[in-house]
């Protein structure tokens, strides 16, 4: 079965009691049992839940996962994670990550006992220098935020087999659409749904895909009793984004491979980011393990921070607001906004300078898109 048809059908059967076509929201918080422990599937919907229950078999299938776990966020999903790990396990992780995922590690699970080394993932020597006798895990996001850095799965997936480490990889820039990991080698893939797979702003979740049996039972252990679960509502709401995602990512993808040549060519942006480009530095591997460049795009403006002031307020389709992944396209400013809690230093060796910039393709008509960043980088 191809992917868009996976989408649209597996865990979606027509409902057995009216043949609904369209998965029910199961809006209940527990079940009625026939006797004590007999029950027809469900006890409590912490634990599971029908509507959750399609979500994660549909989303699993289209990363290729046997097995796939629902989060109400993708915080919680990371969370999930981390909370597999005992104090003194170690983490190596892409330096270049979502501010979310800096704090959690840096903020909270610092403080029971968890440490993690920021290296450029890139870099597989670099990836191999950091690992330790008590690395449980390595961290990569590809692209990664906001930089959009292109890590080699297959290679640093072979180097943590070959040294008993899990390699996990943060699939939410690209999607299952456009990149598979568990393909390529990973062993834990993880989700922010929030972005392209619910892909309409209106819902939060998150999503981990393995084919570990091990993990997936520790962590689905960890998905209960934790609780960090999604509610049937937003399960059906992010099942019914998953229909049309391959057809999304087709158009974020086409429109942002234009905007990218578009601004590379503009007077008033200094350099831009995006893998689509033949001059991106990652560009040869993505294209190897990805089947297009996606819908996030980073540039720098000419002007330093008062000009990336001007451009992120004065736009009017690309909307001022965090997140990405969403039909309508968005525009924020990293160092302010996504990675404020990335300390200025840090932020700053990194390359998430003043005049950095990022946007979210969305699929309106290109040459509205084109307009509105042109008016906008008008504004000195």
């Amino acid at each position: 079965m191809h992917f868009a048809t996976k989408a649209i059908h597996v865990g979606q059967a027509p409902e057995s009691t009216t043949g609904a076509v369209v998965v029910p929201i199961f809006q209940t918080s527990t079940y009625a049992q026939e006797a004590p422990g007999v029950h027809k599937g469900h006890e409590y919907s912490r634990t599971t839940n029908p509507t959750r229950d399609a979500l994660q078999e549909c989303l699993a299938s289209l990363e290729g996962a046997q097995y796939g776990l629902a989060f109400a966020s993708g915080m919680a999903a990371i969370s999930t994670v981390l909370l597999s790990l005992s104090s003194g396990d170690h983490i190596v992780s892409s330096d270049d990550v979502y501010g979310g995922t800096f704090r959690v590690f840096d903020k909270v699970f610092t403080r029971h006992g968890l440490k993690y080394t920021l290296v450029d993932t890139s870099d597989v020597a670099a990836v191999a220098a950091a690992l330790r006798p008590e690395t449980k895990i390595v961290w990569v996001e590809t692209p990664t935020n906001p930089l959009l850095r292109i890590t080699d799965i297959a290679a640093v997936a072979q180097l943590c087999k070959a040294r008993g480490v899990l390699l996990a990889v943060d699939n939410t820039f690209m999607s299952p659409a456009l990149q598979r990991p568990l393909e390529l080698g990973a062993d834990l893939v993880v989700h922010s749904t929030t972005k392209y797979i619910g892909g309409h702003s209106d819902v939060v979740g998150g999503f981990l895909a393995t084919n570990n049996s091990a993990l997936h039972d520790q962590l689905k252990f960890l998905q209960n009793a934790a609780g960090g679960v999604p509610g049937p509502f937003d399960s059906w709401l992010t099942l019914r984004g998953l229909k049309t995602l391959a057809l999304r990512m087709d158009a974020h993808c086409k429109s942002a491979q234009q905007i990218a040549e578009h601004l590379v060519a503009h007077r008033q942006v200094e350099s831009v980011l995006y893998p689509g480009l033949p001059s991106h530095p990652g560009h040869a591997i993505h294209m190897r393990q990805a089947s297009g460049g996606g819908g996030i795009i980073t540039f720098r403006v000419k002007g330093g921070l008062d000009h990336a002031r001007r451009v992120c307020s004065a736009t009017k389709l690309f909307f001022l607001a965090e997140s990405l992944g969403g039909v309508e396209s968005l525009i924020e400013h990293p160092a302010i906004m996504t990675h404020a809690s990335v300390p200025a230093a840090q932020r700053a060796a990194r390359g998430i300078g003043d005049n950095l910039i990022r946007i979210s393709v969305g699929i309106e008509h290109i040459a509205d898109l084109l307009a509105d960043l042109d008016q906008a980088l008008a504004q000195t």
